[in-house]
């Protein structure tokens, strides 16, 4: 019998990303479910707790892109960026087209059993670099069709039951809290979290250690 776990992701993580592929593979190689679970990121969330100290920002930028280069794994800055921010100033707009629109569909998505998927479909042509103005275009359209879904009806149930992905995102937050952390990627294992993308490794051992196996 399979293991289960939730992964508590943002669209936004440049550490989401470079996660998500080695946990899709780890679910469908190995005898583990795992569940995704999306968040909105801090600077939706709570942005006034954002890069208080300037060197924040400046260390995950260098240290995103050399984790991708250790890791093999095409990436760039998304453009356009899925929150709508300043840099600079560090102000977030209060228009947002892109994220509120990804993490619903990720929650739609994994209500339809293709969460990671889905996740990782779209993380790829967001963040590997290998299209500019990824929300333009077929490229969000074919990115889900890979994950075996359709974007029209994605969309659909974005724009119609908005209110309640958003009730069910804020109770991801408010579980991936319960257990014992606040920040992305986290998987969560018989309550225990594995917060990181260099957390992979630790979070499968664990899962050995209660029977997981490969396929």
């Amino acid at each position: 019998m399979a293991l289960n776990a939730d992964l508590y992701f943002s669209f936004r993580s440049p550490y989401s990303y470079l996660a998500i592929g080695r946990y899709r593979e780890l679910s469908e190689t190995h005898t583990v479910d795992i569940a995704l679970r999306p968040v909105y990121p801090i600077a939706i969330r709570d942005p006034d707790i954002l890069f208080t100290n300037a060197l924040q920002g400046r260390y995950i930028f260098i240290d995103a892109a050399r984790s991708a280069q250790m890791l093999g794994i095409p990436y760039r800055w998304p453009r356009p960026d899925p929150v709508v921010q300043d840099m600079m100033t560090r102000k977030v707009s209060e228009d947002q087209p892109y994220i509120h629109r990804l993490t619903r569909m990720g929650q739609a998505a994994q209500k339809r059993g293709k969460g990671l998927a889905f996740a990782d479909e779209v993380s790829k042509v967001i963040w590997s670099g290998a299209v500019d103005d990824w929300h333009e275009g077929e490229h969000l359209a074919e990115a889900v069709s890979r994950a075996g879904l359709d974007l029209a009806e994605l969309d659909a149930e974005v724009t119609a039951q908005a209110d309640a992905l958003d009730a069910e995102i804020s109770e991801n937050q408010d579980a991936l809290t319960a257990a014992g952390h606040w920040g992305v990627p986290t998987l969560v294992f018989e309550g225990e979290p594995f917060f990181g993308q260099d957390r992979i490794e630790t979070a499968k051992w664990r899962m050995e250690q209660k029977g997981l196996a490969e396929r």
